[in-house]
């Protein structure tokens, strides 16, 4: 257990938020291997254990990622999946996409198929009978790099 309260350069803050049955959480900070990836662990176990499996992450305010901050996205998804819902991303940067192509290339391919650019595309992602707007990830890419970004 991490102790609350505790701020290090490392601290990942995730800040809950529901909306149509689904678990919203913010994050802000680096999830990178320590208290950060172990926090957002925690509180992806007690989602589950709450009954809830249908997740948004939203990443816009995170700095960094590391391969482990990837690997508990992957390992999210995969346990969220299993119970009968999934694990969403939302505002993904292109650096951590470029990080995670470059490290994890099949996994990357896994984390993109759920993927949004808005949170509520994310959110109608869990319901079948809507529309949503797919992320390209070739088109972001494009559009970041055009930019500078």
């Amino acid at each position: 257990m991490i102790p609350t309260g505790v701020e290090t350069r490392m601290s990942l803050h995730i800040v809950h938020g529901y909306k149509e049955g689904i678990e919203i959480l913010a994050l802000t900070g680096r999830l990178v291997f320590g208290p950060g990836h172990l926090r957002l662990q925690e509180e992806l176990d007690r989602i589950v254990k709450a009954g809830k499996n249908c997740v948004v992450l939203n990443l816009n305010k995170v700095s960094e990622i590391d391969d482990e901050g990837f690997n508990t996205l992957i390992f999210a998804s995969a346990k969220l999946r299993k119970a009968g819902g999934g694990l969403v991303l939302v505002n993904l940067k292109p650096s951590h996409i470029t990080e995670l192509v470059a490290s994890r290339p099949v996994l990357a391919s896994e984390l993109f198929k759920e993927m949004f650019k808005e949170e509520q595309d994310a959110i109608d992602s869990f319901f079948p009978g809507r529309r949503i707007q797919g992320y390209d990830i070739l088109e972001y890419i494009r559009s970041a790099h055009q930019s500078g970004s």
